[in-house]
């Protein structure tokens, strides 16, 4: 049998130290100032320690970071297209001005690596963004974590590593490149096709994959990311316990299951370049790529940010100088005359064909609607149905907003009354002044503390809701981006009614008992909202309660409806 096709740079970058090392590394890191790194950090911390990222030693320094944005490649001349970087504050920067070594941990604390820091910049987020991804817009996930999640400056370096982050979770299917290049050649086989995927598989997905293994004439690595995806996606239990029985279906020996910590930044060609490569690492010799691989989705309006076929383009372009080939394939849909999945582009003018796109899909889990055996495998769909129950079997938060005095405190006790009423389990009302009181106290009332507040309510309620439980929330919450933060994290887990509370100025001002509006404009209270400090009026609310003009009870019978509406009450 021929030999599995050489890593990218020619070796395995694995950075663990020795045993001698790494005790010198843990007795003398309590004199080190630390980072506590981020999640997206720790999967690019992981894949930089197990070699997945070779040729790389460390986080990019800036030399290599501008050859990797400009031309991408490394300042070695070695193909790289994803920036690895470690992105801190500008507080760490000047905290850790002058240190030759960098505890770099987990939110524990736990000493998962030491960085030799080379140097420390700050970078030009928009040309990042241009470059990598193409754009500048925040519809773009990646972009948007650049520019408001990420920190101000990167700090370049080689690391070594002390210890992988311990997963407890479905542990026979997690190799290092090192361990599944040893699976590989214990099967007496150099060809291997990889299938990168962030969703549940279903019988396209089977189709498309045994072909790419018939194709090639060799055996097929499942290879799904298990780090962080798309806001949104489906979670990697469900999507593991799923692949784990569509195993069954393959033929037997010819697929392998095997977990991918990375952080994908849903780059779409330059992101599939960098699949190919790690795949590289890994020891296959081919990668599927499908339609718009690693591609966002659409933008609001409708247009997709890449190509449909661009990232199969570029990879092919390196696939002579990268040593892996690409098995280009197009959308798969089942011809109904044939009972049988083809590729699109295969399909006669005539020929009657279905789909189910993933949003469908959803639709029908939440509404618990059968799902045509012609799309996917039974037992696959157990699994999807354990965690994606009917809508009215899910958790929900209602979280209103608005101004102090527009009526929120009253219709959050009102409706939370009527709920109980309604149905037959517990609903939490996280009212904004009593969050205060309890759980965040000594915060004040700066912009960083009032997000910081909003996003605790947020974690809570999605907490709550992640347990299919229903939580009412009824903070004044006057960012945007705040809200949609707690948007994003309560989705995953359920169901999120955002209720703007409207009322103008002058008649908060008139309901205030408190006299809070009176001290702020005699300037005794700095920063309330509304007066020296914007309430940002929400763009896409489920609900608009106009208490000026509406009675309690009919705010409550916009929201009741709007919960029936969404399927997440009862009709009567």
């Amino acid at each position: 049998m021929s030999e599995l096709i050489q890593p990218h740079g020619g070796s395995l970058s694995e950075l663990i130290v020795d045993s001698q090392r790494r005790e010198i590394l843990l007795r003398e890191s309590v004199h080190f100032p630390s980072i506590f790194l981020t999640d997206r950090q720790l999967c690019d911390l992981e894949l930089l320690l197990t070699g997945a990222f070779s040729p790389l030693n460390g986080f990019l320094n800036q030399a290599d970071y501008r050859c990797v944005l400009e031309t991408m490649r490394l300042s070695s001349g070695l193909l790289w297209s994803i920036p690895i970087t470690l992105d801190i504050t500008e507080q760490d920067a000047e905290r850790l001005m002058g240190h030759r070594l960098i505890a770099l941990r987990d939110v524990t604390g736990l000493l998962v690596a030491v960085l030799h820091p080379e140097d420390c910049w700050m970078p030009d987020k928009k040309e990042e963004a241009e470059w990598v991804f193409g754009t500048t817009s925040t519809e773009h996930p990646a972009v948007d974590y650049l520019m408001n999640r990420a920190g101000t400056h990167y700090l370049g370096g080689s690391v070594e590593g002390i210890q992988l982050l311990p997963h407890y979770d479905f542990q026979n299917f997690r190799h290092t490149p090192q361990k599944l290049r040893e699976v590989f050649t214990s099967r007496g086989t150099s060809r291997i096709v990889a299938f990168q995927t962030r969703n549940p598989m279903h019988r396209a997905h089977k189709e498309l994959t045994d072909r790419a293994s018939q194709e090639i004439g060799g055996d097929l690595l499942i290879h799904p990311v298990v780090g962080m995806t798309k806001p949104g996606d489906i979670d990697h239990y469900t999507r593991v316990r799923s692949y784990k029985q569509l195993l069954g279906y393959y033929p037997k020996g010819n697929a392998i299951l095997s977990l991918l910590q990375l952080a994908m930044r849903m780059g779409g060609p330059r992101e599939a370049l960098w699949h190919a490569i790690i795949r590289k690492n890994y020891g296959c010799s081919h990668l599927i790529v499908g339609r718009d691989h690693a591609g966002p989705g659409m933008m609001s309006n409708g247009q997709s940010f890449y190509g449909p076929y661009d990232a199969q383009s570029l990879v092919k372009a390196y696939s002579d100088e990268l040593g892996i080939e690409i098995v280009p394939f197009r959308l798969m849909v089942y011809a109904v005359d044939s009972d049988a999945y083809k590729p699109i582009d295969e399909v006669q003018e005539d020929e009657k064909t279905l789909s189910i796109s993933g949003t469908e899909l959803r639709r029908k889990l939440m509404n618990g609607e059968d799902i045509p055996e012609w799309f996917s495998y039974p037992r696959v769909i157990e699994e999807l149905q354990k965690t994606y129950p009917p809508r009215n079997r899910q958790g929900f938060a209602v979280f209103l907003t608005g101004l102090s005095g527009s009526g929120k405190s009253t219709i959050a006790n009102a409706l939370q009354s009527r709920l109980l009423e309604t149905i037959s389990c517990p609903v939490t009302l996280l009212d904004g002044d009593v969050v205060r009181t309890n759980l965040s106290k000594g915060l004040g009332f700066s912009r960083e503390d009032r997000s910081t507040n909003v996003q605790r309510i947020g974690y809570v309620a999605s907490e709550i809701v992640k347990h299919r439980g229903i939580v009412i929330c009824a903070p004044i919450a006057p960012y945007e981006d705040d809200r949609k933060i707690n948007r994003q994290r309560i989705q995953m887990h359920g169901g999120y009614i955002e209720v703007f509370v409207n009322a103008s100025i002058e008649v908060c001002e008139r309901r205030d008992v408190k006299g809070l509006y009176a001290k702020a404009r005699a300037g005794l209270i700095q920063g309330f909202t509304g007066i020296d400090d914007p309430y940002e009026v929400p763009e896409t609310p489920e609900v608009i309660c106009k208490t000026e003009q509406e009675t309690v009870d009919q705010s409550i019978a916009l929201i009741m409806e709007k919960l029936k509406e969404l399927a997440f009450l009862d009709n009567d």
